[in-house]
């Protein structure tokens, strides 16, 4: 059974949005696209290389997969080209649309359905990057196996959040954790299941 691992760059106020560049996505008005890019460090780039070392199918929304098809094919020299390039694309769309990227496959039917039985298959690990809008659907369905969070130092008020209204209450176990030296927390995160809630009264 294959591993569905989330990889997400959020604010400290649990944005993710548009992380990469100004115009990446701005929807509702998002106005601060590119947040965190001058936090970039080479530690970072160590970490973010580690996670790519591993064979892995990307699992993306659409909006995502037109940001990196419209890149990642025509910046072959740069670092993760060639893997992103290489690796198998599945692409979860309410429309049909055309799937020009090399690898890619779009996923028929329901989303959540689809994405589970790929889970089910022989194979690499599957790596969610970006795609707000679908881990919304995966956190529904407890598809998640594994976070890799990046925390970064900045807070921007509003904007699309990983974990949003809607997101069902579960607890969350840190088996790896790394600090950047421009203060960003790299967090590994399994499901732990239910909450526990106690009290600190004394009876």
């Amino acid at each position: 059974m294959k591993k569905l691992i989330v990889n997400s760059f959020l604010t400290l106020d649990g944005v993710m949005q548009a992380p990469g560049g100004p115009g990446e996505d701005e929807s509702g008005g998002f106005s601060y696209g590119g947040w965190s890019v001058n936090y970039w460090d080479e530690r970072m780039g160590e970490v973010m290389g580690e996670t790519l070392s591993t064979p892995f199918d990307l699992v993306l929304g659409r909006k995502t997969y037109d940001i990196f098809a419209a890149h990642w094919p025509h910046a072959p020299e740069e670092e993760g080209a060639k893997t992103f390039n290489d690796a198998r694309k599945h692409v979860a769309s309410r429309s049909h649309p055309t799937l020009e990227w090399k690898n890619s496959i779009l996923i028929v039917g329901d989303a959540a359905d689809g994405i589970a039985a790929l889970k089910e298959e022989d194979g690499p690990e599957l790596q969610v990057h970006g795609s707000g809008n679908l881990i919304q659907t995966l956190l529904r369905h407890n598809l998640v196996d594994l976070y890799h969070l990046w925390v970064f130092p900045l807070v921007v008020g509003s904007g699309k959040r990983l974990f949003a209204d809607g997101t069902i209450p579960a607890g969350l176990q840190l088996v790896d954790s790394q600090v950047s030296t421009t203060g960003v927390v790299m967090g590994t995160y399994e499901p732990a299941g239910e909450i526990v809630t106690g009290s600190f009264a004394l009876e």
